[in-house]
């Protein structure tokens, strides 16, 4: 608690700015339901009074995202992670995040040569032969440049803009303590895990702020795909790549949203959907490991109808155990089984508590809208957002780690209707899934689960005894202890404890007015202004206590 206090009062100044934001979009109540009176009072007085006012009459979507394009690339990076949760937001909301984008304009050259003389050991002007200073493109984290190697190489810097990280840790840390408040004080959001969410986010973009990290995803993928020459990956220059700087491999191609160019230089689109399609599928159910964002600008279209993929930094990770949840699951969209998904989503409940009854019929009629649909009117996306709308209806959310695969899915198949209008991406997809079942089944993953198994069966025969001896011996010296965990519970017990101090001192105020009249009647001893001295000195501690008490209660109320 006393880190956590530490933490926040070290970022005070940016907390203020964020719930002033906040506030000058209207979202007042929410900072103070939130518990953050204190940080509500400071900010108000820097605000204009008609500020809310302007901004009153928007859409509540709309007055967020103005708020997150305000406060920065940390909560703009956050909203675009948040537009992959079609289960925790409804349609208006997804298309508003939607349009967050993460291109600011570049910083000048001569503030990043400070940071890239000390990354290289001298001047960029030395070790590259030439070098552009103007960028030709800019996002939150870092910029591009181009340049030549010594021996005419073309390559692309991708430079950290300068101090971007002490901004960011203190965003996240200030993210980290909202995300423990929401779970906290508004308990229906807990089923969205905002703690869990954030955790991940932020996980993600630390690693997105070492380049390095992005050259070895790059690396990663070069090898998953080192027998497939359709598929390109930029080379790495170890030699010059460090945490603020990532050197590559400069590629030349159409970019991945101009398809006429595509058309004009001879390539077959048909081709590229195709390839596009099989290449995220391989690196989801195959690999489990896939770039989180495929969208048309980190695509490239090369001679003889190749493709490379760019911007390795945002990528997913998904365990065996989850790919074949995955793939069960796809199977079962596909053959339209309700029984499995239910099982599905059930799984991923955990310990929500749903009603089964209405998920189960939920699901029946969700499927049933695509009974009679052919593949070619069957939109998979479009699928995916009814189905995590049915979640939503249900008290269920997506789990944090496969929001961002759903949303590459989405994304794949709008880049591959682009390419090809009767682009289906079931049909890639089949495959893929039966691929995953069969190796399932096949007799060395049979064998290596039974050998499991046999192990887990075994560590608990021998350990059983020895666990209920010590259980046996800690019952007879009646150490078991039955623990209650209450949420909330630290909260009630301050109300409680506040209530009982004002209770104790009301009656120390009535005994106090009660003796002090008492000791009025009484003729003889000290006297004060005329009047008996102990009884004006019990009168006027009275009063100071009852003042007090009626303070403590107005302010309480103000806090409820």
């Amino acid at each position: 608690m006393i880190r956590e206090t530490v933490s926040v009062m070290r970022d005070f100044g940016r907390l203020r700015e964020i719930a002033g934001i906040f506030i000058r979009y209207g979202w007042g109540d929410a900072i103070k339901r939130l518990g953050l009176n204190n940080v509500l009072g400071r900010a108000n007085h820097l605000l204009h009074p008609k500020a809310a006012l302007e901004v009153m009459h928007l859409p509540p979507e709309v007055r967020v995202r103005l708020a997150i394009e305000e406060l920065g690339p940390t909560f703009v990076k956050l909203g675009q992670v948040l537009a992959t949760r079609a289960d925790i937001f409804p349609p208006h909301w997804i298309a508003e995040f939607s349009k967050l984008q993460d291109m600011v304009p570049p910083v000048p050259f001569d503030e990043l040569l400070p940071e890239l003389e000390a990354t290289l050991g001298r001047s960029p002007f030395e070790v590259f032969k030439e070098l552009d200073r103007q960028a030709v493109a800019g996002a939150s984290i870092a910029q591009v440049h181009t340049a030549r190697l010594q021996d005419g190489t073309p390559v692309v810097l991708k430079i950290r803009r300068p101090n971007i990280r002490a901004r960011i840790d203190a965003d996240l840390r200030l993210l980290s303590h909202l995300g423990r408040l929401l779970e906290s004080e508004m308990p229906e959001m807990r089923r969205f895990q905002p703690g869990k969410i954030i955790g991940q986010f932020s996980k993600s973009l630390r690693k997105e702020l070492d380049l390095a990290a992005e050259g070895r995803n790059t690396d990663h993928f070069a090898r998953n795909f080192k027998d497939n020459p359709d598929v390109v990956f930029a080379r790495i220059y170890w030699e010059f790549t460090s945490e603020g700087l990532l050197v590559m491999e400069c590629i030349n191609g159409i970019a991945g949203n101009d398809t006429q160019q595509a058309q004009q230089a001879g390539l077959e689109l048909k081709r590229l959907a195709a390839l596009g399609a099989d290449t995220l599928l391989k690196m989801v159910l195959i690999d489990g490991f896939f770039h989180a964002d495929p969208h048309p600008g980190n695509v490239f279209y090369l001679p003889d109808n190749r493709l490379a993929i760019i911007d390795c930094g945002m990528v997913g990770r998904i365990t065996a155990e989850r790919r074949d949840q995955i793939a069960d699951l796809l199977a079962s969209l596909v053959s339209r089984d309700y029984e499995t998904i239910l099982d599905i989503l059930i799984a991923w409940a955990g310990n929500v508590q749903i009603n089964e009854a209405k998920l189960a019929s939920d699901l029946d009629e969700f499927l049933f809208n695509y009974e009679s649909a052919s593949l070619r009117q069957i939109s998979f996306g479009r699928m995916l957002s009814d189905l995590t709308t049915v979640m939503r209806e249900n008290n269920l959310s997506i789990p944090p780690d496969l929001s961002m695969l759903f949303k590459a899915l989405i994304t794949l198949e709008g880049l591959g209707r682009q390419l090809d209008p009767d682009f289906q991406i079931v049909r890639h997809l089949t495959p893929f899934v039966k691929q995953v079942i069969y190796a399932r089944y096949m007799p060395a993953a049979l064998l290596k689960r039974g050998q499991r198994g046999v192990l887990d069966v075994l560590n608990l025969a021998t350990t059983l005894p020895r666990d209920f001896a010590k259980m046996v011996q800690e019952i007879r010296r009646g150490r078991v202890k039955i623990e209650f965990d209450l949420k909330r519970l630290d909260h009630f017990g301050h109300q409680i404890d506040h209530s009982t101090n004002r209770l104790t001192l009301g009656l120390l105020t009535s005994a106090l007015i009660i003796g002090s009249s008492i000791v009025m009647t009484v003729k003889g001893g000290p006297t004060l202004f005329g009047l008996p001295a102990f009884g004006f000195l019990g009168f006027f501690i009275a009063s100071v206590f009852g003042v007090w008490l009626m303070i403590s209660i107005w302010r309480s109320g103000r806090e409820n």
